[in-house]
């Protein structure tokens, strides 16, 4: 059976609160590629290529997305301790 990407995003991702949250990550990305230096000239900072950018207070608990706020780390580590 076909996956129904419509009805996923009708219940997921479409919602006001989905949208806010991923309008913070991205822009957590461009803070880090804006400030970031990029060698290779693809877009991303060297240091954020193959890995997360964290809050260090997450966006639930209160935190914002200031440049104190963001740390890089490797994607398991940061997906694997869920926020805490």
């Amino acid at each position: 059976m076909a996956r129904d990407y419509r009805k996923e995003y009708a219940q997921y991702h479409g919602k006001p609160e989905q949208i806010k949250q991923r309008a913070e990550r991205v822009k957590a990305q461009r803070l880090v590629d804006k400030n970031g230096k990029d060698e290779n000239d693809n877009g991303k900072a060297d240091a954020r290529e193959g890995k997360d950018i964290d809050h260090k207070k997450p966006l639930r608990s209160g935190g914002k997305t200031t440049k104190s706020n963001l740390r890089i780390r490797s994607i398991k580590s940061n997906r694997s301790d869920n926020g805490k």
